[in-house]
Formats: structure tokens, sequence, C-alpha cells
């Protein structure tokens, strides 16, 4: 099937059985012939027929056998979907609904959709987030890059923010909680028309940024951050110029070049209502697996939904979520 007709109706349609869903995973994953996951030897394995028996040997649909180690596995051996029972025509639907959707889709959403249990829908959309976590840059970003950072999270809700009577000592200030004690900070490199990546840290601080910037941004680069201080310490020689939000000014020319952060607030502002308007709420643990996934959208912006969804099922390989971990990372 074209990606171009790979939309909601033709995989409901299309894939609403195993035999056809499975058909479909083989022909993404083995696109030049089924690769044993235990040797690694291309196209020397053969499919087993399923047949009845005494021991119900190879009654199981989908099984390959390798003719160079002799071990058995299937198209999902390896994968995001390894040990799962959920039927993969619903795998499927779940792919698609999470990278067509551009602020995300909740696991009560596709609790109710797919008609799987809440706990198994919120773990499918935590396997499908680590599916689309990006790898390593090969090289910096070069060219005009914006930095920034957002805190996530809701408002306070821990009384006024007045101080109290009792906190009032003399000769002290009151003490007034911060607006962001109870928000989780983001901090994103985006390079202007290309792609962005997130990172979540406990402290936006000079010492923490410093590490991520020189990983990320090469130092013949454009650094484009707004009048923090912070960021300007974290930028160490490279060339920079900034924007003073404080004083209203959000865009300036300087020899022809657009010296602002707009680009990475609108990505901001995508991550904002994808967390407030469709999950909610997330807990610091799990926000990596979040910015994976609103970093894949966006930097898959510029192909259709069924590209989309082919490209976060070519990377299921290699990857193994358990439920245990999912909790704890």
């Amino acid at each position: 099937m074209d990606s171009k007709d790979l939309n909601l109706f033709e995989l409901a349609a299309h894939f609403s059985d195993e035999d056809k869903a499975r058909e479909f995973l083989e022909a993404q994953r083995w696109p030049e012939g089924p690769i044993c996951p235990h040797c690694g030897e291309l196209n020397n394995a053969y499919r087993l027929q399923p047949k009845p028996s005494a021991k119900n040997t190879h009654v199981r649909k989908g099984v390959w056998k390798c003719a160079g180690c002799r071990e058995q596995f299937t198209v999902t051996v390896g994968t995001i979907f390894a040990d799962s029972h959920i039927p993969l025509s619903k795998w499927l639907l779940a792919f698609h609904l999470l990278c067509s959707s551009k602020k995300g889709m909740s696991a009560h959403q596709l609790h109710r959709m797919l008609k799987v249990t809440y706990r198994s829908a919120w773990f499918m959309a935590h396997r499908i987030r680590y599916a689309m976590t990006q790898e390593p840059l090969s090289s910096k970003l070069t060219g005009v890059i914006e930095v920034d950072e957002t805190y996530v999270g809701g408002k306070l809700r821990v009384g006024p923010y007045r101080a109290k009577p009792y906190m009032r000592t003399r000769g002290r200030k009151p003490n007034y909680p911060s607006v962001t004690s109870n928000k989780a900070a983001v901090v994103s490199v985006l390079q202007r028309g290309g792609k962005v990546q997130s990172r979540h840290v406990e402290r936006v601080t000079a010492e923490n940024l410093k590490p991520i910037v020189n990983q990320m941004i090469a130092e013949d680069a454009h650094v484009m951050t707004d009048s923090s201080t912070v960021l300007k310490g974290a930028l160490t020689a490279r060339k920079h110029d900034q924007v003073n939000h404080v004083a209203k000014e959000y865009v300036r020319y300087e020899d022809g070049v657009c010296i602002t952060t707009n680009t990475i607030e609108g990505y901001f502002s995508i991550l904002k209502r994808g967390i407030n308007g469709v999950y909610h709420h997330v807990g610091k643990q799990h926000l990596h697996r979040y910015l994976s996934e609103f970093d894949f959208r966006y930097n898959a912006r510029k192909v259709n939904d069924g590209e989309r969804t082919l490209q976060a099922l070519k990377a299921t390989g290699g990857k193994r979520l358990m439920l245990r971990d999912s909790k704890v990372q």
C-alpha cells in the first residue's frame, strides 16, 4: 500500500485481521526479505506453515525458521511489539492515531477507540513514544539555531501566592513560592527550517545547559535566544543574538538576518496545548517520552500522516520497553 493511501479508513478496511496486519509489518521491516534477529542473516529463512499435531507444533501463524542458526522467530521479535497479546491490527491503528494527531492522543481515547483496557492503552502509547525516540545527532546543528526554555505543569495549588502572616519575620521578606516551583523545565534546541530536540532538565542553569549546547550546536552556528542571562552563559564563544521580550521586542533584522525566537515559541505552543489540553498531567519521570513524541511529529511535519506513520513503524526494531521499566524511567 502506498503511504499516501495509509489513512485511518484504509487501515480499518484492510487491516481488520491479523494476517493482513502481519504481512504489512513484514513488508515494512523486511523490504529485502526476512532478517533473522538471532544471527542477523538476510533472506535465509523460510516460513513455517501452521499445521495441527499432537504437540500443537507450528500451529501459530507468522513463524519463520532461520536456515543458518535454526532458530524460530516472528516479525515482532526484537521490537516494541514483542510479547504483546494485543492484536497487530490494533497496534497499527494506535501508531497512526498518535502520528496523525498533532497534539497527541490520550490513553483514555485509545482505550475507548481500540477496545483495550486503559492499562494496555497507556502502555501501548508509551511503547510507541519509545519508538519515536530520536537517535543521537550524527553531526551538530549548524546555521541559525534557536534555543529557549519553557516550564510544563499546572498552576500552584497550595494556597494563595500571598505570604501568610506567620511567614513574615522581622527584617525578612515574605516567603513567596516561585510560580515555577511545581513545574518541569524543558530546554529545546531548534534548527530554523530543520529539526528540534528537547530535553527535560532539573534546573535551568548554565552548568546544566552547557553539555546540551556543546553536544548539539556547532561552534560556527548563529544562536538566537531571548534575554535570558542563563542561556547567554551557556553558549560560550558561539555567535549569539538576543531579543528582549521584556521590552516587547520579538523580531528585528540585522544585516538581512531575522533575529527572533518565534519559531521555537511556536513549537512550545504545540507542546503546551498538547500536554494541557490532551494529556492534562505528565509526571516528571515520563516527560522525556512525551517530548520524544512531540519532537518526532514536529520533525516529520513536512510529510503526510501515512509517511509519518511508516517512519515510526520502521523505528520499532531493536527497542524493548517493559512495563516495570516504563514506570520508573
